[in-house]
């Protein structure tokens, strides 16, 4: 799947080119795969006001960024690539070997030599802000609408992008992209979604999601979301529909090819899950999918799109129905 997606990214970026792009300037030379140079930032956002109408006074924004931004005369960043991450995830989970050695290096697709990367923590996740940091089921009911609102508002107000090079995500970063593209059609150059569909969460990918927040609120420990210590049946039956929803048969398949390997690679993921789960964020992040549907404002999205699913994706099969997609 890295190849693929580091072909795909290529493509992309291609595209970009094509389009007539700017030149983007050589800046210092990249350091070895594996050894990122990274800065961290957070931008606070006044009287946030979500979808639902409810606001808060101050929203913080998390981000990560690789490479050295570019400017046009006006101040403009004209070289910058912003990566979205899936449903639990943080812009971090980018920084692993898998994606940065095969993206981020001299020479590859998104080479920070090249492009100024940003990563930033969807509401909800990571560093921005969420349930868990006090309003717990009080805090207001976000959707992706909302993720991306705070992100073009990062983007265009804080680091000052009115337009990204390449705008791409996998999984829950994908229907950002779509999301982000319909609402903000002039964001993004291109954009290159991996890993989702366009129409809304219906059949498995909705059932393991609702499957989830019920285990959870079952769990008498949760006590409405005001639980002194974690509610752990719940968190466990979580992480173990999560180890399944997020599960790849072929690759697996490949990677534990026997009974022994299979149970020995299970040991202590059900564990880790519960330890770094807050359950409230949880239902949080997987109830934020529920008005997901941008298949028919599909047409609003003019540049180039380079769409990715894998034949093995157990909760966004290709052969899904993408009513109006184009």
């Amino acid at each position: 799947m890295i190849r693929t997606l580091a072909a795909a990214a290529a493509l992309a970026t291609a595209s970009i080119a094509a389009a007539q792009a700017p030149p983007v300037a050589t800046l210092p030379t990249a350091p070895a795969p594996g050894k990122w140079p990274v800065a961290e930032g957070d931008y606070s956002i006044p009287n946030f006001r979500f979808g639902s109408g409810e606001t808060l006074p101050a929203l913080n924004q998390h981000y990560r960024t690789l490479g050295t931004p570019v400017r046009d005369k006006a101040g403009n960043v004209v070289n910058a690539v912003m990566v979205l991450h899936g449903t639990g995830g943080t812009g971090a989970q980018f920084l692993r070997p898998q994606f940065a050695d095969a993206l981020f290096g001299p020479g590859q697709p998104l080479d920070i030599t090249r492009y100024f990367i940003i990563l930033p923590d969807a509401i909800g996740h990571g560093g921005s802000t969420k349930p868990s940091d006090g309003l717990r089921m009080a805090f207001p009911k976000y959707d992706y609408d909302d993720m991306v609102d705070a992100q073009y508002r990062l983007l265009t107000e804080h680091l000052k992008v009115k337009q990204l090079r390449l705008l791409m995500g996998t999984s829950m970063g994908c229907m950002m992209d779509f999301a982000m593209g319909t609402r903000h059609p002039d964001i993004a150059r291109a954009i290159m979604p991996t890993a989702c569909q366009t129409v809304e969460l219906a059949g498995r990918n909705r059932l393991w999601r609702q499957m989830t927040i019920d285990a959870i609120k079952a769990d008498p420990l949760w006590n409405k979301g005001n639980y002194t210590s974690p509610p752990t049946g719940g968190l466990r039956t979580a992480a173990v529909l999560g180890v399944i929803a997020g599960s790849a048969p072929v690759r697996m398949q490949a990677d534990w090819p026997t009974r022994e390997k299979a149970e020995a690679a299970l040991q202590g993921i059900v564990e880790r899950a519960v330890a770094e789960t807050d359950a409230n964020d949880t239902i949080y992040r997987l109830d934020a999918s529920r008005n997901y549907n941008p298949s028919p404002l599909l047409g609003r999205i003019t540049v180039p799109v380079t769409w990715i699913n894998s034949a093995d994706d157990f909760i966004n099969p290709p052969a899904s129905p993408c009513r109006n997609a184009r």
